[in-house]
């Protein structure tokens, strides 16, 4: 509520850069950072457990990645798709990457691909008509579930 009655500043900086100096950080949503990647839930999410993945160089175009942040990116995809199977059971995932503001990227300057969880019958006409979502759990339980996996990850390394 406080951002939709502005008493928060809209713009406080990239948000993939946020926490930078942690591995997770519970107030901006870092679940997961290293070196080349970065994992946050989605603030807004579309369904339990939306992630957001990006590679933690500030970058915004896909032809600008190393080649071992392509991997890594991909890699982490895997392991963040199995994650959200393990705790939610989806019966299918979106996976992408809206490139460029025209294309609706929100944060066109740091580039970001989405991790969607679906169910069967899981959106219905509330999203399509008012653009309001309807999440059964509260996104901080989600960050308190899904953390010790992204965490193990890092000390897996």
């Amino acid at each position: 509520m406080s951002y939709i009655k502005k008493q928060e500043p809209l713009d406080k900086g990239c948000i993939f850069e946020a926490g930078s100096a942690k591995s997770y950080d519970k107030e901006s949503l870092l679940l997961y950072r290293d070196a080349l990647i970065v994992v946050f839930l989605n603030r807004f999410p579309y369904a339990n457990g939306h992630l957001l993945l990006a590679p933690s160089r500030h970058i915004g175009d896909i032809n600008d990645l190393l080649p071992e942040e392509s991997s890594e990116l991909f890699n982490m995809m895997g392991q963040s798709i199995n994650i959200l199977r393990k705790h939610y059971k989806p019966a299918g995932f979106n996976v992408g990457l809206n490139l460029g503001k025209i294309a609706g990227a929100g944060h066109p300057d740091h580039l970001h691909f989405h991790i969607v969880p679906r169910w069967e019958g899981d959106h219905n006409f509330m999203t399509v008509i008012s653009e309001v979502r309807t999440i059964p759990q509260h996104i901080e339980n989600t960050f308190d579930l899904l953390l010790p996996d992204f965490q193990a990850l890092i000390s897996s390394m």
